[in-house]
């Protein structure tokens, strides 16, 4: 039996309240529920009967199947999904399916394990959602996966290891986005724009077959500070060799650090690409420390292409590059 638990609550107050005949309104708060769960069905049945405010607490246990968070918190009363790293959450085949969906805005994902999905996190059509300190391992491909107009999303503080164990050409770490060649199935043609999304201090490999972080075109704003990157494992399938793939226009990418053991495949720490004209705009990169061990460089920024020219890109002199053979950067350096 799924325990709820009622606890007394506030709500965050956006306008004056209307008078009632009676004398002055007041604000009522909301009453909070904190859902306790220890298997599979009743963690599906919490998702699907969720209301505003809630805290979904999983006990330690391993939650077979797939499972989808449909129903949106607000802003004054977001849905946390929570647990230990010994709540498990088990797609149970890492040729199909997403172990977690998340279709809907204001909810936080904290604490839990993530593991044997072709997708671990796969977020289509939300705002304003939390990962937080969540382990993924084990994926059939991408392991965090922001999609279809995700925005001001924020991943931060997880643990993203083993990716791409069946598709090594599609095993990123944490994906924003979509391709250009995708953008019919998901966006109705338009560029997916997975707006200002944030990337914060998690530690992302080893055994990430792919880039660690991929940055498609069609996306604008975003930040990417303070990662750890591990690239061994990396095994360039679909050109992946670097740490991050930056397509995207306007990103920083500041103070994280790469590492890459001698004789991996991996090429250049960070790349810029302009896989669609216009986009590969104006991205910095600030206080990165990247031990690269490659033939490539530190920074390499692609200028022009068969898809356009990229402008507005800056490397700047505050970044710390060693083992990379070509040099720092492509392009001078700012400072």
């Amino acid at each position: 039996m799924i325990s709820v638990l009622l606890l007394a609550g506030c709500s965050k107050q956006t306008s004056a309240p209307a008078a009632s005949p009676s004398g002055p309104a007041t604000t009522v708060a909301p009453a909070r529920r904190l859902v306790t769960v220890s298997n599979s069905g009743q963690l599906a049945d919490a998702l699907s009967k969720a209301q505003a405010g809630d805290s979904i607490l999983l006990a330690n246990a391993t939650y077979s199947g797939r499972f989808v968070m449909g129903i949106a918190g607000t802003a004054q009363a977001g849905i946390v999904i929570q647990g230990s790293r010994n709540a498990i959450l088990d797609g149970g085949d890492i040729n199909t399916g997403y172990v977690l969906h998340l279709q809907a805005a204001y909810c936080t994902v904290r604490g839990i394990t993530i593991r044997n999905g072709l997708k671990g996190v796969m977020a289509d059509r939300v705002s304003y959602n939390l990962i937080d300190s969540v382990r993924v391992y084990n994926i059939g491909e991408e392991a965090i996966h922001l999609r279809t107009f995700s925005s001001h999303n924020m991943i931060q503080r997880c643990d993203i290891s083993n990716t791409g164990l069946k598709t090594p050409d599609y095993g990123e770490g944490v994906y924003i986005g979509s391709a250009k060649n995708n953008w019919a199935n998901y966006t109705a043609g338009n560029p997916d724009n997975s707006d200002s999304n944030q990337v914060l201090n998690n530690h992302i490999g080893p055994g990430i077959s792919a880039e660690c972080i991929d940055i498609k075109e069609g996306t604008t704003g975003g930040l990417i500070r303070n990662n750890y990157f591990d690239a061994t494992g990396i095994t360039g399938a679909n050109s992946a060799d670097s740490w991050i793939d930056v397509k995207g226009n306007y990103y920083r990418i500041d103070g994280n650090t790469g590492f890459n053991p001698a004789g991996s495949v991996l090429l250049d720490g960070y790349q810029v690409h302009c896989a669609y004209s216009g986009w590969g705009n104006y991205n910095a990169f600030t206080n990165n420390n990247c031990t690269v061990n490659g033939a490539g460089y530190g920074f390499n920024i692609q200028l022009s292409g068969s898809n356009g020219n990229t402008v507005g890109n800056k490397v700047y002199t505050n970044n710390t590059v060693t083992g990379a053979a070509k040099g720092v950067s492509n392009i001078p350096l700012s400072n």
